[in-house]
């Protein structure tokens, strides 16, 4: 796994991790082994185009198209978000 992100990086939920709705906490939740993560809005919404195919680049740019968004705020919080995935273990790099 590379520690570095770029606009080409494509990453993946790894073996044993899944994205779910969860009716008991009324949102979705990523499911990791003896690890659960309750996913605001965005984090699910940015999650959703995580495919295992597409760029960093890709998925910022449909992000930006989807919500007629500023592009530099969105290529941002994703790298954010995905930094702090990779770092807790439920989000890798292909």
């Amino acid at each position: 796994m590379s520690d570095t992100l770029t606009d080409s990086t494509v990453v993946r939920l790894p073996r044993g991790v899944r994205m779910r709705h969860d009716a008991a906490r009324e949102g979705w939740v990523l499911l990791a082994p003896e690890r659960i993560f309750q996913l605001d809005a965005i984090a699910h919404a940015v999650l959703e185009n995580v495919d295992g195919e597409r760029s960093l680049a890709r998925i910022v740019d449909d992000l930006a198209a989807h919500y007629n968004a500023e592009r530099s705020r969105i290529h941002h919080d994703v790298h954010a978000l995905f930094r702090a995935l990779i770092e807790r273990g439920v989000l890798e790099t292909v």
